[in-house]
Formats: structure tokens, C-alpha cells, sequence
């Protein structure tokens, strides 16, 4: 998580006036100052789940690849079935290396007709984490080199997630027909003269939409959307805890370049026909350990009592003997206990095999236990 190290000489989204008008507690977060939290990180979670939280996410990278091969290029470099997606449709995969580790994850979606701004009518928009972009773009912008297809990174955008159960209401009302989308499918709409890329999505566990808007409308969009009642903003605290009850991974932390995606327990994300075809970096690990499992697994941690543990808790067995380590863990306000992720080696990740985790030098009992830990609200 952030850690207030001087949010003034960070970089600043479209919306960082606002967020310090409306009292944000300002940190720098992947080198941009970000808001980790208004009326405190409980309140601004229950708002997520209860109504609908606004959360400034422009920090994350935005861009596209544009041209007639788009999809068999990034189908070499990632596991995800990019060429079976359907204008509009938006696929969650990972950017893997030789070895099978995870650069990367990020969203991938097909656009299509004027949203593409490609001449054949067709290219992928793409968005990565805020802390990766950097590498994530000077890589494919080398990697895409030989394929008729380029990388158009998109710096004019903001990015809003507007997550819960009523942010499909108060966006219809302001935006008619974006309750039309469906779940992991995005389209293009108009608000004051801007074009807006909308997708049904989010990192919460909620039903929500990601909106991509010119950084000139940011502001004004935020503003109508809080006009109501229902919504109110929320920082990076709640994102996170958020992203803990949904079994979430978060980069950096629960996957890596030492993780690969059947380990992380993402083998859900490799289609049949990537399975079967293989042709992208690192297959030959990926696809071996899908055969024949891989020796460890990310899995939920249930703790009893209400001390949580964190990212770096040794995880032992029964007896004692260390089998893993935390690599995500908090306090869940709507499973009102503290849960964690971490990685142990596979003969512990059936869920109710007892653990105890190391916090402060003591021992804590813990089980193993399925994720995600809310019953997902997403709008199939």
C-alpha cells in the first residue's frame, strides 16, 4: 500500500484539485499523488459495497495497439485468448516472461468502428498497472516491433473507477444507456461534446464501470457523478481492502516475476485454444504446470481472532514448519474479521487445512480458505 512519502512532488491526475478540495489525505502513490482516504477507509469501503464509491485511477496506463496483427502480436506475449474477443469485449490476462513470471496483468479490450481510430476499423486498448507502465510500454513497444501493429500510449485521458451497487443507476442518469453494457464489455458514449470510452468493469468485487474521459472533462464528470446522494469518493485504502475481500491479486505483492499464473490461481484466464496452441512467452512452464500442477498456490487465509496479518507473515503448518508467506492482509470490513492471501506449498492449499501465521513473534491460528471472501456482486 502508499505510504505518505511527499505527495507535493509527486505527479498529478486531472482530479488532484479536487481530491485536495474535498480533504483527501494526499500520498504518493507510484509516483502520483493520490488520495488514500476522505472520511476514513471503513466508510469509504462500506460506501463501495453499501451505495457507490468514485475512485480517481488515472495514474494507471492507458493506451492501444493499433493494426491489422494487433492481437496474434500480443497473443505471443501474453496467455489470454486476445483474438476469440468480440468488438467491445475486454479480457483480463497477464504479460509473461520466458520463464513463465508475471510481468504484468492488465486489461485488454477490442475496440472496434470509431473507437478504434485505426483506418481498419480495429485495435486493442490495453491498461496497465500505474508502477509497471513505464517498463510495461518501453517492452512492448519492442516486442511489437516486426508486427504490423504499433503502440499509441494515451497521456491526454483520466481514468475513473465508480464502483457498487448503485453506480449503475446514477450512471444511466447521467449517461443513458451505459446500464445497457454488460459485464467485461466496454462501448463508446458522449457527455458535454467529450467522447467517453465506458466499460463494465472494476477491481472491487462490485458491480461497476471504468471511464475513460479527456483529462479536460475529468473534473466535471467526478463532479456530476458525486451530485448524487448515492456516491461519494474513495482512496486508495478502501481499493485495497476491497481488492482483499474479492481475492484480487495486486502487482507487486501477490504476483510477480518470481509468480507465475497457475500458481497465482489465474490458470481461469488461459483459454482452451491458448492451451492447446500455446505460442506465447513462457508456455513451456505455464503450460506444464496446468498439466501437472504447479508445487505451490496462492490461496485465501481465514484468521481467528481479530489481529490481522500482513504482507510478509511466515506461514508454518500445524507443527510449526514453514510452508509459505502473506503476501496481501488486512482487516475485511464486510467480513468483519481479517482475512490475507498468500502463497504454500500445494499439500496446504486445500481449504480448512489448519496454519498458523507469525505476527509479532506469535503464532496465530489461521485455516486455509477459498477465495474471494464476499459473494462477487458483478452483473453477469
Amino acid at each position: 500500500m502508499a505510504t505518505d512519502t511527499g505527495p507535493e512532488a509527486a505527479r498529478r491526475t486531472p482530479l488532484y484539485d479536487l481530491h485536495v478540495a474535498q480533504g483527501g489525505r494526499m500520498v504518493d502513490f507510484a509516483g502520483y499523488a493520490l488520495p488514500v482516504q476522505y472520511r476514513g477507509i471503513i466508510a469509504e469501503h462500506e460506501q463501495a459495497r453499501d451505495r457507490a464509491a468514485l475512485f480517481d485511477v488515472s495514474h494507471m496506463g492507458q493506451a492501444r495497439i493499433v493494426g491489422a496483427r494487433a492481437a496474434e502480436a500480443l497473443e505471443s506475449l501474453v496467455p489470454g485468448d486476445i483474438a476469440g474477443l468480440g468488438a467491445g469485449r475486454m479480457r483480463y490476462t497477464q504479460l509473461t516472461d520466458d520463464n513463465g513470471g508475471i510481468r504484468d496483468d492488465l486489461m485488454v479490450t477490442r475496440l472496434a468502428g470509431d473507437a478504434s481510430g485505426d483506418a481498419s476499423g480495429d485495435a486493442l486498448a490495453i491498461v496497465v498497472n500505474a508502477a509497471c507502465k513505464d517498463d510495461d510500454f518501453a517492452y512492448l513497444g519492442t516486442a511489437l516491433a516486426g508486427w504490423d501493429c504499433s503502440l499509441e500510449v494515451d497521456e491526454s485521458s483520466a481514468l475513473l473507477a465508480f464502483q457498487g451497487p448503485e453506480a449503475a443507476a446514477v450512471l444511466e442518469a447521467e449517461i443513458p444507456g451505459a446500464d445497457g453494457l454488460a459485464f467485461l464489455q466496454g462501448d463508446l458514449f458522449h457527455w458535454r461534446g467529450a467522447p467517453l470510452w465506458i466499460s463494465r468493469s472494476g477491481y472491487t468485487g462490485e458491480d461497476g464501470f471504468e471511464i475513460s474521459v479527456p483529462a479536460s472533462h475529468a473534473t466535471a464528470l467526478a463532479e456530476a457523478l458525486l451530485d448524487s446522494e448515492e456516491v461519494a469518493l474513495a482512496g486508495l485504502g478502501a481499493r485495497d481492502s476491497l481488492r482483499l475481500e474479492a481475492g484480487l491479486c495486486l502487482y507487486g505483492h501477490d504476483i510477480d516475476l518470481t509468480t507465475t499464473p497457475v500458481e497465482a490461481g489465474l490458470s481461469w484466464s488461459i483459454g482452451k485454444r491458448r492451451r492447446a496452441e500455446g505460442g506465447f512467452a513462457g508456455a513451456g512452464t505455464i503450460l506444464d504446470q496446468l498439466r501437472n500442477g504447479a508445487a505451490r498456490r496462492r490461496i485465501g487465509l481465514r484468521l481467528e481472532g481479530r489481529a490481522p496479518a500482513r504482507e510478509g507473515a511466515e506461514i508454518c503448518d500445524a507443527g510449526g514448519a514453514p510452508v509459505g508467506r502473506v503476501t496481501s492482509g488486512g482487516f475485511g470490513p464486510t467480513v468483519g474479521a481479517p482475512v490475507a492471501m498468500g502463497y504454500v506449498a500445494a499439500g496446504h492449499a486445500a481449504p480448512g487445512t489448519p496454519l498458523t501465521l507469525t505476527v509479532r513473534g506469535r503464532a496465530l491460528p489461521a485455516r486455509a480458505a477459498c477465495l474471494p471472501f464476499i459473494a462477487p456482486g458483478y452483473r453477469r
